[in-house]
């Protein structure tokens, strides 16, 4: 991460500063997305930015640029730090005015970006995760992506003290998604997923797998699902940008069906393989 970018220049990652009143900083006023990169080549990029437009009209926040212009920088982001495969990440905050709660009137909002290499290790993937569980106390509005994470991230830290890969949230009896993914299961071939409401966010390897669900014949379904039927599934799985689509084996202490790849979860994987193959196919080309 040598270069990064601010507003619409290309620095040096020491001169990266933070004012110390960006609303960002101190509310956690602003959204960002991360988007996985093969070969060069941003994976799934219209639906980020699709969602990137979205989160700021729920938020009332004017993007810095258009959406065609920040498009054009991440690519030159990746082009100077010359990125392969790995993480394109950057954010936007409302922007930097005195300290008060309700939005200022005459403030510009500043984006910041940056890459890190990230190596897909398909070898771990067979053994799948283990995953904990975790009683969801963020707010109302996991439909947006904003910088708000720190339900996410005492989630994940209760996963990571008890050795596992992921912490799977719950509201009350009713299964939501991940700290940093959506949740899956399977249940006599048929895939079941939270719906795309207000209690989670729509992510778009989510969206892309329930395309590839429908390419693939594979039966689905939206609904609330209990805890009970998440430890009781044939199949669970987590998808996310940077997890891809990967199975859950063990939730707790216990092992989900026979504590393998179920064959739902293989296709999916295999089509979701596919099409990497094919954006790196293309950018060799």
């Amino acid at each position: 991460m040598a270069t990064i970018l601010y507003q619409d220049q290309f620095i040096d990652r020491e001169q990266a500063k933070v004012d110390i009143e960006d609303r960002g900083y101190q509310f956690g006023d602003g959204i960002y997305e991360a988007m996985m990169v093969y070969s060069g080549q941003i994976f799934l990029l219209e639906p980020h930015m699709k969602r990137l437009e979205r989160s700021a009209r729920e938020l009332s926040l004017t993007l810095p640029y258009s959406v065609a212009h920040i498009t054009e920088n991440i690519k030159k982001l990746i082009e100077i730090n010359q990125l392969k495969d790995g993480v394109v990440y950057f954010q936007i905050t409302r922007g930097a005015a005195p300290r008060q709660h309700f939005f200022p009137d005459h403030v510009s909002s500043v984006i910041t970006g940056s890459v890190s290499n990230h190596t897909r290790d398909l070898s771990k993937r067979p053994k799948g995760i283990k995953a904990s569980l975790a009683e969801d106390i963020r707010w109302l509005r996991c439909d947006i992506k904003t910088l708000n994470l720190l339900g996410n991230v005492l989630a994940k830290q209760k996963a990571h003290v008890e050795g596992s890969g992921e912490a799977i949230l719950h509201r009350g009896n009713t299964v939501t998604e991940g700290s940093s993914s959506n949740a899956f299961i399977v249940k006599n071939g048929q895939l079941i997923t939270h719906p795309a409401d207000h209690f989670i966010l729509n992510g778009i390897t989510r969206l892309f797998v329930l395309d590839l669900a429908k390419q693939l014949g594979i039966p689905f379904v939206e609904r609330e699902f209990t805890v009970d039927e998440l430890v009781n599934a044939d199949e669970v799985f987590i998808t996310g940008t940077s997890n891809e689509v990967n199975p859950v084996l063990q939730i707790e202490q216990q092992v989900v069906a026979d504590g393998e790849q179920g064959p739902v979860t293989k296709k999916l994987i295999k089509a979701f393989d596919a099409e990497v193959e094919r954006i790196r196919t293309v950018a060799l080309s």
